[in-house]
């Protein structure tokens, strides 16, 4: 059986796709599974040894210079690849316009399927249109967690059943893998910054949180300038707290995965530390908790809702807790 996957972006949403390839190749042991993302997110599916071919979409870049002749010319390419195999399944996870036409493109065998999503979640950005691509649309309950959706689509598909805990693939940690900006030391990591101010965690929370995980090295990652001037404020104030310097994606994966503790709001790395099945606290303060809680295991605590942000002392024992010796 050989399948597609349809998951462009987003870094988290892309991280939350991952656990479809276990369950694929528990029930078909055999199965070859390709992958179609973002460029910038290949090297997180790499990760995962069981995904054979990744195929690249890169309409970010593209779509600054569509009236380039070399940018046509990668569009034609991509086609072009994403057409040299003939599939039995194609899933389009994501539901938008762009990744059903992406769907549409691809080959599937006489009796293949490609299969879509019938209906978004709460607050997704779900594109109706998107279902013209499909021979087969899954209705799922609009509150289902972002993991369960892809896994709950190819199970409908294939009909089996998911009521396992989901298995990211992921690598675990090794000497080999920790990166030489890393201290030698266990450390905490704040991954603070979010592109909605509404999402953020107030600096006095982060601040005293920093000071109770005292002497252990806080690590501050950012994104923008305005994630960077934040980070220099945090560790201004926080003890033993060091600002890193820009770092690729995978980079800033390497840091979750060897984090003795990882600290963040709802975003992607944050979940991709969860992912890891790292000591990670989640923070939830204007984003629904039931659509992407960490909720596979004792490793993982989720904090505050939409609309709720918790309490620094609230994070702190939960800190606490998951530092303390086994």
């Amino acid at each position: 059986m050989k399948i597609l996957l349809v998951r462009v972006s987003s870094l988290g949403d892309v991280l939350h796709n991952l656990p479809m390839v276990a369950d694929l190749l528990r029930e078909h042991p055999g199965a070859t599974i390709d992958w179609v993302v973002e460029e910038g997110y290949v090297s997180l599916v790499r990760l995962n040894p069981h995904v054979r071919k990744i195929i690249p979409w890169s309409l970010r870049r593209w779509r600054k210079s569509l009236g380039k002749q070399e940018t046509r010319a990668e569009i034609r390419a991509f086609f072009r690849t994403l057409r040299e195999d003939e599939y039995d399944y194609v899933f389009d996870t994501q539901g938008l316009l762009k990744t059903g036409i992406i769907m549409g493109a691809a080959r599937v065998r006489k009796g293949g399927k490609k299969v879509g999503l019938a209906n978004g979640s709460e607050g997704s950005g779900y594109e109706g249109i998107s279902r013209i691509f499909h021979t087969d649309s899954i209705p799922l309950n609009p509150r289902t967690h972002a993991v369960a959706r892809g896994r709950m689509v190819a199970g409908a598909a294939l009909d089996y059943s998911v009521d396992s805990a989901p298995e990211f693939g992921l690598p675990a940690p090794t000497p080999a893998t920790r990166p030489a900006f890393l201290p030698h030391d266990d450390y905490a990591v704040f991954f603070h910054g979010t592109a909605r101010a509404a999402k953020k965690w107030a600096d006095a929370n982060w601040i005293a949180l920093g000071a109770a995980l005292a002497p252990m090295p806080v690590l501050l990652p950012w994104g923008s300038q305005a994630e960077h001037e934040d980070a220099q404020a945090l560790a201004a104030a926080i003890p033993n707290a060091r600002v890193l310097p820009k770092l690729s994606m995978m980079d800033a994966v390497l840091l979750a995965q060897h984090a003795r503790l990882a600290v963040g709001v709802d975003t992607g790395l944050t979940h991709i530390a969860a992912a890891f099945v790292r000591p990670t606290i989640e923070i939830y303060c204007d984003s629904p908790k039931w659509k992407t809680e960490g909720n596979w295991s004792d490793c993982i605590v989720n904090l505050g809702d939409l609309g709720a942000p918790p309490s620094s002392a609230d994070v702190i024992a939960a800190a606490r807790r998951l530092l303390a010796p086994a």
